[in-house]
């Protein structure tokens, strides 16, 4: 008899069909049929797998008797009640690499994007307006990029940051040893350095509107600020007054506090650039992610550690 797996994101019909093949599927992408299936199914699940903008409570755990291994299918886990789990004796693990290239590829999408002003600028090439009556974007190359999060994806942007010859600093909780990039203490201090303000730090309470109206009023009228985090991490009223008033320059936003609404405070604006929660989203990392979560189940299941547990 196989295993019965709980799924609480989308899947396309191809990777539940692969995990079928190990698991009994009970395919819930959404808030009212998770409770259904937890209703229906929650004494015969043994593995969760979720995303970390949905997670797994604390109350749905204790409703799964037989649970023993909750996935996330990518890095984060913010909404995942890990020390609850962990306290039931439940093994938690992540996608962890799984989509880190696609992210840092996404995130200078972004910032390319906003600063060399592409959407505004083809929405006028559409419209017959010539380049001499446009004005003028500015570089990329040779400016100061600002990183909050230098963990696995943090590093990617950044090395792809050195083909531009631009000037990398970040701000972590603690330096890091193991790079040559300027450390900030402070996120402000870092943000006045910057040109551009890259988000990669983890979401959750600790981080909340991290990015607010002093840390914008820092980055400058020149600034871009790119997310491709949490949506929590930003504060959007703070962030649309900046834009509207010229504190800043643009954005660029594939997470957002209203997702999977869009932010309604942003739509009219032609100097935000914004995608639906994409930048991890693409054949090659998403099978990663898939492929990643049934090896770290086949481990779990066998009595081995899996291959990233948290």
């Amino acid at each position: 008899m196989k295993p019965v797996l709980l799924a609480l994101m989308f899947l396309s019909e191809e990777h539940r069909a692969q995990m079928a093949q190990s698991f009994e599927l009970v395919y819930a992408p959404d808030a009212a049929q998770a409770a259904a299936a937890i209703a229906e199914h929650g004494a015969r699940i043994t593995v969760v797998l979720t995303i970390g903008a949905t997670g797994l409570s604390a109350a749905q755990i204790d409703a799964l008797p037989a649970l023993t291994l909750i996935c996330a299918l990518g890095a984060g886990f913010e909404n995942i009640a890990v020390a609850h789990a962990k306290a039931r004796g439940v093994v938690v693990a992540t996608g962890a690499g799984t989509n880190d290239d696609c992210v840092a590829d996404h995130s200078w999408g972004l910032l390319i994007a906003a600063q060399r002003r592409i959407l505004p600028l083809d929405k006028a090439t559409r419209a017959g307006i010539w380049r001499t009556a446009l004005p003028l974007p500015p570089n990329v190359s040779h400016k100061r990029l600002g990183i909050i999060g230098l963990g696995t994806i943090g590093k990617k942007i950044a090395q792809r940051a050195l083909g531009f010859e631009i000037e990398v600093g970040y701000h972590n909780r603690s330096a890091r040893t193991d790079v040559p990039y300027r450390y900030f203490g402070d996120v402000k201090a870092l943000a006045e350095w910057s040109d551009f303000l890259v988000v990669a730090t983890p979401g959750g309470a600790g981080t909340k509107h991290l990015v607010n109206a002093d840390v914008l009023n820092a980055l400058g009228a020149r600034g871009v600020v790119v997310n491709i985090a949490r949506g929590s991490v930003i504060d959007t009223a703070a962030l649309a007054a900046a834009l509207r008033e010229g504190r800043i320059a643009a954005a660029g936003l594939d997470v957002y506090e209203s997702e999977p609404a869009p932010p309604a405070e942003l739509l009219d604006l032609d100097n935000v650039v914004l995608t639906p929660h994409v930048a991890g989203w693409s054949p090659e990392a998403v099978q990663a992610s898939v492929d990643r979560f049934l090896e770290n189940a086949r481990r779990h299941l066998a009595g081995e550690a899996p291959v990233s547990p948290l």
